[in-house]
């Protein structure tokens, strides 16, 4: 989790005129294949923004709830009518939750360095005195 939000964090810092990205498709080493192949960059940028507050809702609510079961769930009953499939799920709900934060993750980073490659081809004179 900690990795998607520098991962987020440092794309945010660095992207700092996203509409450069229209109209650039994503590489296949670093980015996942758009379903549709049809998603620029710029509409990735755009997904990727409006997810992070999804993700930290999510994460803050989960924390909030899980502090009200433990204040509400004294109960020894409670414990005893469980599930016992509970852990299962749970773990199978995890990994997919893994699986989904790696995938932003990889496609951030990828978002990110075409961004970087994206300025370099602008600016390619950067490291030189321009006088």
């Amino acid at each position: 989790m900690e990795q998607y939000f520098s991962a987020t964090q440092k794309m945010e810092q660095e992207v700092m005129f996203p509409s450069l990205l229209r109209g650039v498709f994503p590489q296949q080493e670093g980015a996942a294949p758009a379903a549709g192949g049809h998603t620029d960059l710029y509409e990735r940028y755009q997904l990727l923004k409006s997810i992070k507050p999804m993700v930290e809702k999510g994460l803050a609510s989960v924390t909030d709830q899980t502090q009200t079961d433990a204040d509400t769930n004294t109960s020894s009953e409670d414990n005893d009518t469980m599930d016992p499939q509970l852990e299962e799920r749970l773990s199978h709900h995890l990994a997919g939750l893994q699986q989904v934060l790696t995938h932003l993750t990889r496609d951030t980073n990828a978002l990110t360095r075409r961004y970087s490659q994206i300025l370099e081809q602008i600016s390619p004179s950067e490291g030189q005195p321009s006088w």
